[in-house]
């Protein structure tokens, strides 16, 4: 599989699909089973479902299942409830990394969860949190 993410495209990633949880699911015709085998040589789309830093190169994990490709549901690392990522989504996409080394670890949270988990003390960063990446 060759895979290119526009904007990155010297970036050094590395990519794969998740097979176990593409080709677990049942199919209610045969052409919704055909599309979870797209043709070899065949171009397709995908969305990004995890990136991992933790050591280089980056890693990426794809999904190609249709549903994901309309919207993708993930669970939120501080209150385990379902958050859609993406555009109308309430997921904040956090990346948390050490000042003395190398490596990265992604959490996935609502806005509000991230908020509550601020000092009260600190109010403009609770504010940011349930601002950040929303339009105006």
């Amino acid at each position: 599989m060759l895979v290119e993410i526009v904007g990155y495209e010297n970036a050094g990633l590395s990519a794969s699909i998740d097979m176990i949880q593409q080709f677990s699911q049942t199919t209610s015709s045969h052409d919704e089973l055909l599309a979870l085998f797209p043709p070899i040589g065949s171009q397709i789309d995908a969305v990004i479902e995890q990136i991992h830093r933790w050591y280089p190169p980056v890693s990426v994990r794809l999904t190609i299942r249709p549903a994901d490709l309309e919207s993708l549901v993930w669970s939120c690392d501080f209150c385990g409830e379902p958050i859609t990522l993406g555009p109308g989504g309430d997921a904040l996409v956090l990346d948390s990394r050490s000042s003395d080394g190398p490596g990265s670890h992604t959490i996935i949270s609502h806005r509000h969860c991230l908020a509550e988990r601020i000092r009260p003390e600190n109010g403009g960063e609770r504010a940011r949190a349930l601002k950040i990446g929303k339009m105006c």
